[in-house]
């Protein structure tokens, strides 16, 4: 190993002082929830209202923030003039309901991804937002809450690996026990290339530095859940970008139990003068833990560890954004495009090709 040539950003600090940017959580039907509203806080946000239809879920989420008050309606939240943005991970298929709620009531909304699961929810967001002028921000977690991921974008902002030429993403997943019933429906959760990939095609836009693209191939399948057969457990797509650059997307539920996370997630990042590869939550065999970046270049082999290097510039980013009406953190048009190529991938798997079911 080599001694890096790169400086890197320094770690964010909190983007405003206690109780000057009020938000509220809305539907926490994902676990997402958690890291969401965890990001803002640290970034200095005031979590102030929590909604859910389940009581327990809200009283659960209130329970670790005692800024903020359970809310009896969603109307409640809403109608809180303080309130500048309110974070939502209800069920997939609902979450541009109440993200287009929040805007009709003068608030930024923060929607987990996905962040929409129809061309006609797509379409009216494009429309609310560019109407108003306020945010439909996307939480992307899997590059925005990984150092790795983080410093993989800080490092090729610093040539370090020239011209990105592709970009393989893979999204494996364990399926555990438990799941509530709109995760076996695609109605609900949108298949698995728009919910798993959305985070996929979001990495290959920002690594490739693509503004939008072509999906030349896509499919899905259920491989071995029968008894739902309309679950959709593996899904990939080929992606061709407008800059030149291509992607391949790979995202699935077969990770075994045995792996002490929820899922090897890695991404292969391809230039014309080295390769990164990122282990964002394992790195098998070690003992080294997640956040691991692998860099070949110039400069020679390099490994970093990711974990206290970058934090999470994006909630600090995205704070001071609604503030300002800047898009400093992601902007509009990107949160919607790697939704809108989900979308499209799943479509294109849908049209060209069945969900066969084969018995394990």
């Amino acid at each position: 190993m080599t001694t890096s040539p790169y400086t890197f950003d320094p770690l964010p600090e909190r983007a405003v002082p206690p109780g000057a940017f009020p938000f509220a959580a809305i539907g926490l039907d994902h676990g997402h929830i958690e890291g969401m509203v965890e990001g803002l806080t640290a970034a200095g946000g005031t979590l102030t209202w929590v909604f859910d239809t389940d009581p327990n879920r809200a009283a659960a989420l209130a329970e670790k923030y005692p800024t903020a008050r359970i809310a009896t309606s969603e109307q409640q939240v809403l109608g809180d003039e303080a309130v500048r943005l309110v974070a939502t991970a209800a069920i997939p298929s609902e979450r541009a309901g109440v993200g287009l709620r929040a805007i009709d009531a003068g608030k930024h909304a923060f929607v987990d991804k996905a962040p929409l699961t129809t061309f006609a929810q797509l379409a009216a967001v494009r429309e609310a937002t560019a109407r108003t002028g306020l945010k439909y921000a996307v939480y992307y977690g899997e590059r925005l809450h990984s150092e790795a991921a983080v410093l993989a974008g800080q490092l090729i902002a610093r040539d370090a690996i020239g011209t990105v030429l592709n970009v393989a993403s893979f999204g494996p997943h364990k399926i555990g026990t438990g799941r509530p019933d709109w995760f076996w429906d695609p109605a609900q959760y949108g298949g698995i290339l728009c919910d798993i990939g959305s985070h996929n095609f979001d990495q290959m836009l920002v690594y490739t530095g693509a503004a939008d693209g072509d999906v030349l191939s896509a499919t899905v399948a259920n491989r071995a859940h029968p008894e739902t057969p309309a679950f959709e457990d593996h899904g990939d797509a080929h992606v061709r970008f407008d800059n030149g650059a291509t992607g391949y997307v790979r995202v699935d539920w077969f990770t075994p139990d045995s792996l002490g996370v929820f899922g090897d997630g890695r991404t292969f990042i391809l230039g014309t003068d080295g390769y990164i590869e990122l282990r964002k939550y394992v790195d098998i065999g070690t003992d080294n833990g997640g956040g691991q970046l692998l860099l070949v270049n110039e400069h020679g082999q390099q490994r970093f560890d990711a974990r206290g290097m970058t934090g999470f510039p994006y909630f600090g980013q995205l704070i001071r954004d609604c503030l300002e009406g800047t898009e400093t953190a992601m902007t509009q048009a990107h949160a919607l495009k790697a939704a809108e190529l989900s979308l499209i991938a799943q479509s294109t798997a849908a049209a060209s090709s069945p969900v066969p079911v084969s018995v394990r």
